[in-house]
């Protein structure tokens, strides 16, 4: 082909777009007022709830057609739901040309959404006559939010959760069937995830990640990723929305985390120091929170060595226990709850204040503290800690769906895993009840001291064994 033909060519191909695009601009610019009247309907219908422009209707034709909103508010029962400072649209210029409105692309800068459940269970986007309405079929290619804030309120269970500063970007969103009931189910897209600050009933996460991944009613986040405790930490998340009832799958390991950053949650005072690992694997089913507490299954565990405990020498505390009386064993087990399980369960406990009358340190050669749950009830498989010259070891139940304690003992053993002192603790986690620690050889009497004492220099001494786990006696 000649250059003068590709010229003409191309001369018309740019005529026919510039064309396009004026009448782009004059489908939107000549009558605003309609048009933001038109988006604002469309959107109204869409969501199922009232939305607003309170701004300007902006448009810019190069290099397409992006038609800018400020301020835009969507409301239900007359609260504010969601807002954006501004929202960008993508539209598809050919379709505008037959009077129809395609959009390629939605942008949200500088989001709020505020979720809301009362003490009914009632969601604040929800309307009584919600289950019987469609929603539309849903096919938009690409959808970003930015500089992003969720808030949920849980007025029912009294929970609050919080993210900050977070960014999706998400693509292949569609909606194939309208069915309100079967939203979870139809929905499918793919999107990344961040969010810089995550906080829920005083426990933070930082530096939150995570690709997403829905098809036919699962949801696959994987890897998920944060910063907890100035600790990277990763796992796994799977929600399965094509049973009848829920599943979730939760995998979680953080290794090698500061044991002192866990401590500063709850006190300011220099509590401990080291380093340990934490790693959780659950499951748990559920359309409630109570539903999905009392389904809760799998195991935790929590393990660490050459830890520092400050304030005192435990071993020295130990020693004087017989003639002194005070020492409080629970006091020391909390440090077996250390990571998740320390936050909800140590609620109670003011363990920053162990051994604050002495001095010193102690050094904690070995902890290990492994769980199984199930049924909302973390059991104790293999709790136990080593000092220098003692161990200390847990037995018991964590019933986190009556947020309780299960006949927990906290007990001093001596090298066959038998208890020397021990000490219980029961009620709830708020307002626990601790019993007296018990010197189990001061109670026996003197005769039966003297006939222990007498069969173990035979070699026949038997006790009921405490502790038999993986925690080995100290030499």
């Amino acid at each position: 082909m000649s250059r003068s033909p590709r010229i003409i060519i191309l001369g018309v191909i740019g005529l026919v777009g510039l064309l396009v695009l004026v009448a782009a601009a004059m489908f939107f610019l000549v009558d605003a007022k309609v048009n933001k009247a038109r988006l604002e309907a469309t959107a109204s219908e869409a969501l199922g709830m009232e939305v607003s422009i309170g701004g300007r209707l902006g448009i810019g034709l190069f290099p397409g057609l992006l038609v800018t909103i400020e301020d835009v508010h969507m409301r239900n029962r007359g609260v504010d739901i969601a807002s954006a400072n501004e929202a960008s649209l993508e539209i598809d210029l050919l379709p505008l040309l037959k009077n129809e409105v395609r959009i390629e692309k939605i942008a949200l800068k500088h989001l709020r959404i505020s979720i809301e459940r009362d003490r009914d269970g009632q969601f604040n986007f929800e309307k009584p006559a919600a289950a019987g309405r469609t929603l539309p079929v849903l096919d938009w290619p690409n959808v970003s939010l930015s500089d992003a804030t969720l808030v949920y309120v849980d007025k029912r269970f009294g929970g609050r959760f919080e993210a900050e500063d977070c960014r999706l970007d998400a693509h292949d969103l569609r909606l194939s069937d309208g069915k309100r009931s079967n939203f979870m189910q139809d929905l499918s897209f793919a999107a990344v995830l961040t969010c810089g600050k995550v906080r829920r009933d005083g426990f933070t996460v930082f530096d939150l990640k995570f690709s997403a991944d829905a098809k036919n009613g699962v949801f696959d986040l994987k890897p998920v990723t944060t910063r907890v405790f100035d600790t990277q930490g990763s796992g796994s998340i799977q929600a399965d929305f094509s049973r009848a009832v829920p599943v979730y799958h939760v995998r979680y390991s953080l290794p090698q985390f500061p044991i002192e950053e866990f401590f500063k949650t709850m006190s300011r005072q220099k509590v401990a120091a080291g380093r340990m690992d934490f790693s959780a694997n659950l499951s748990m089913q559920g359309t409630t929170e109570n539903e999905m507490r009392q389904t809760l299954k799998g195991q935790m565990s929590l393990r660490g060595r050459n830890l520092t405990l400050s304030g005192g020498d435990l071993d020295r505390e130990f020693s004087r226990f017989e003639s002194s009386q005070k020492f409080n064993l629970v006091d020391v087990g909390a440090f077996f709850f250390v990571g998740p399980l320390g936050v909800v369960v140590t609620k109670g406990f003011n363990f920053a204040t162990v051994l604050q009358e002495s001095s010193g340190s102690s050094e904690i050669r070995t902890l290990v503290s492994d769980w199984k749950v199930e049924r909302g009830v973390a059991q104790a498989q293999d709790v136990a800690m080593a000092t220098k010259q003692n161990r200390i070891a847990l037995q018991g139940g964590l019933d986190f769906v009556d947020n309780r304690f299960n006949d927990v003992t906290v007990a001093l053993i001596d090298a066959k895993g038998c208890a020397k002192v021990r000490q219980d603790i029961r009620g709830t986690f708020q307002n626990p009840m601790v019993e007296k620690p018990s010197l189990l050889e001061s109670l026996a009497g003197p005769a039966l001291r003297l006939l222990k004492k007498g069969s173990e220099l035979f070699g026949r001494g038997q006790c009921e064994v405490f502790y038999a786990g993986s925690v080995a006696a100290p030499k």
